[in-house]
């Protein structure tokens, strides 16, 4: 297998400062405005560098005086400029309870240690600070209540994610000891992981690996990038077919960094059709064309090594219907 390997150099970033004291405290950050900013509204300027936390929550915070420009009180509109300092406080989140919520679930397996659920997309996996409804773990604690029993306040049961517009299998434990199992599993890389994926352009060779670390974003929070200071990260990948100047593939992760599939090839100048954050939107789909299709693990409760999959989903099917038409047009 020929490997596909590459390395982005470090960009400079904003610089700031962050004080966190366990997942509930008080989060402190100071920003100086650099000039690439410069201009930008002061409500998507601070949704950009507090990944994790939804705009409304944010804007909330903003209109209440938490998030200060140069030791003052501002407007959501206000338009930023280099040198301008932003102070932000995000005060702790009442652990509160999560509200099962009656949302239907596909299950793929389930037993007294898991559940196997095929992901939708569109749905987060669990809740987090400034986002907690409408989750997969909402829906779960509808189906099976005792998943609040495990402690998590806001991600019970969880061993690995999905992003929210990734759709198929992921797994949630029952209990404490299936979840430690499983994340000793992944930890360990004994869970192995096939995506189905299309890519745009004509990748070759046919099969492959990109082996380039994985990190935070220098320049922009909510994302990840290829840089050195990056965590190892390795994909492998087998063409299944090429069709009409796009590239429909298998990917296998051999790591499980946060975006990793969509930001290692978008690195070699393949983006994940679809995908607006590291390529572009599509004509033929409203989310990046990525789906969790098979996953392979040890039961908890016996050792069996098994086997799930999940089909293509119908928006994807049609997506990969609608290039191949346009291809005989």
């Amino acid at each position: 297998m020929k490997p596909v390997t590459c390395y982005l150099s470090v960009l400079k970033s904003e610089s700031g400062c962050r004080a966190i004291i366990g997942y509930m405290a008080t989060e402190f950050k100071t920003i100086v405005v650099a000039s690439e900013s410069s201009g930008m509204r002061l409500d998507k300027f601070v949704v950009v560098n507090c990944p994790g936390y939804s705009r409304t929550y944010l804007q909330k915070l903003i209109e209440e005086g938490s998030i200060k420009v140069n030791g003052c009180s501002a407007k959501p509109r206000l338009k930023l400029e280099t040198g301008n300092r932003v102070d932000i406080t995000i005060p702790p989140t009442s652990p509160g309870t999560l509200s099962p919520e009656a949302i239907p679930l596909r299950i793929v397996y389930e037993d007294n240690d898991l559940l196997v659920v095929d992901k939708p997309p569109g749905m987060t996996t669990h809740p987090s600070p400034g986002q907690t409804e409408h989750t997969l773990i909402n829906a779960i604690l509808s189906y099976y209540p005792r998943l609040a029993e495990l402690g998590d306040t806001l991600r019970p049961g969880i061993v690995h994610r999905l992003d929210k517009d990734t759709s198929g299998i992921i797994i949630i434990a029952k209990n404490t000891r299936a979840q430690l199992h499983l994340i000793n599993q992944f930890k360990e890389r004994i869970v192995k992981k096939v995506y189905l994926t299309l890519v745009k352009g004509h990748l070759t060779p046919e099969e492959g690996t990109i082996e380039a670390p994985v990190g935070r974003h220098p320049g922009d929070r909510t994302k990840m990038a290829v840089v050195s200071y990056g965590r190892p990260a390795r994909s492998t990948y087998k063409v299944v077919k090429y069709i009409n100047g796009y590239t429909f593939l298998e990917v296998r992760p051999e790591t499980g960094r946060t975006h990793q599939i969509r930001v290692h090839f978008s690195a070699i100048g393949y983006p994940v059709v679809g995908d607006a954050v590291y390529g572009e939107k599509s004509l033929y789909l409203k989310r990046q064309f990525l789906h969790a299709h098979r996953l392979k693990f040890k039961l908890p409760s016996t050792g069996e090594m098994i086997e799930l999959k999940s089909e293509l989903p119908e928006d994807l099917k049609q997506a990969l219907d609608n290039i191949k038409r346009n291809a005989m047009e």
